[in-house]
Order: structure tokens, then C-alpha cells, then sequence
């Protein structure tokens, strides 16, 4: 299969491309490195990636950014990235790549367990998690072509609370995250979540 995984540089993006690539012809995009570069916010950057690349049988996104803050906080900036990043960068990925995606193809996108365990301080992403997960219900309900879309839905990934320097004893490995996009990838469900998290 040709693979489009867009935030394929990313810290799960690139055990998913590990896993995938021994099988697969992977194209690996990231914001500033990758075989590509996508400006997930524009359109036209999204559309330029899909003239370059072609026709593909999948489309992986593990993309999005979001801000941490206050749900009353006055400064819109969380929000405003949530929205136009993670949730219309994804929501435009799949409306201008299905034009590029086979019959039969399948669309992977990334939202977020704080959709449904939200915490304090995460109102700007629970609310852009939530978005997505809501999307691929719908859009499952409309895609063409025996085509199908899913969602992944990771929790807090073990490298990434290290990282941050967070106890990252009830993180998930990002090694195990990437097994969800592949379940995903080659199983017959439509408009399903994955929740990827510790113990699942």
C-alpha cells in the first residue's frame, strides 16, 4: 500500500512508520522535515502536498496542536490554535484527500482521550478532541467507494511525559500507540475511536 502519514516526524509518528514501512511504500510529512512538508492550516499547503504525492491507499494523521490554559482564560490563543490546527487542519486533510484516496482506501485521523477524561487545564483540547472524534462519526456515515475513516485516540504517551519531566507511569508507550493506526489501517471498521491507552 502507498502510505501518506502526515506527522510521520512526529514522537508516535515515527514508531508508526516503523511498523508500517516494512510492508508499505510509507511518505512520511512533517511540518518543517519529512519526504514533505504541510502547513496543516492552509489549505493551499494541503493541497499543493496531495498534487505532489498522488493517489494513495491511506492517509494517516497524527497531527494537531492544542494549548494547555484556564477554560475561562481571556485570551483566545488556546482555543484559536486548538480549533484551527488540530481540529479544521484534520477536518481539511480528509475533504481534500479523499480526491486523492483509492477505493477502498482507508483515512486515520488523531483526536485525544480528553474528548472523554478531561482534566483541569484542558479545555482548548477536550473541546478539539471532542470535535474530531464527532467528525469521523459523521463523515463514516458519508464517505464513498467502500472507503473508510477512524480515529485514533491516544492518552498521555509515556516519551512524551518524560519529556515534559511528568511521572509517566500510567503512560502508554508510543511504540503502543502505533499499533491502534495499523489496526485501524487494516481492519473493516467505520467510523470507529481507538482508544489507545495504558491497559486497554
Amino acid at each position: 500500500m502507498k502510505i501518506l502519514i502526515i506527522g510521520g516526524t512526529g514522537t508516535i509518528g515515527k514508531e508508526v512508520v516503523q511498523l508500517l514501512n516494512q510492508e508499505n511504500e510509507v511518505i512520511t510529512v512533517g511540518n518543517s522535515t519529512g519526504d514533505y512538508t504541510v502547513d496543516i492550516e492552509s489549505k493551499d499547503s494541503i493541497q499543493d502536498l496531495f498534487k505532489d504525492v498522488g493517489q494513495v491507499d491511506a492517509i494517516l494523521s497524527l497531527t494537531g496542536k492544542g494549548e494547555f490554559g484556564q477554560f475561562d482564560d481571556k485570551n483566545n490563543t488556546g482555543y484559536e490554535l486548538s480549533w484551527e490546527n488540530k481540529v479544521m487542519g484534520q477536518v481539511n486533510l480528509v475533504r481534500i484527500g479523499l480526491d486523492y484516496l483509492k477505493t477502498g482506501g482507508s483515512i486515520t485521523l488523531t483526536s485525544g482521550s480528553s474528548a472523554k477524561n478531561p482534566n483541569p487545564g484542558t479545555a482548548s483540547i477536550s473541546m478539539a478532541c471532542a470535535a474530531i472524534d464527532a467528525f469521523v462519526a459523521t463523515a463514516a456515515l458519508e464517505i464513498s467507494d467502500d472507503r473508510k475513516i477512524n480515529v485514533v485516540s491516544p492518552g498521555f504517551v509515556k516519551e512524551t511525559m518524560e519529556l515534559l519531566g511528568m511521572d509517566s507511569t500510567y503512560g502508554i508507550p508510543a511504540k503502543e500507540v502505533a499499533t491502534y493506526y495499523q489496526k485501524s489501517l487494516l481492519g473493516n471498521t467505520n467510523g470507529q475511536v481507538f482508544d489507545a491507552i495504558l491497559g486497554a
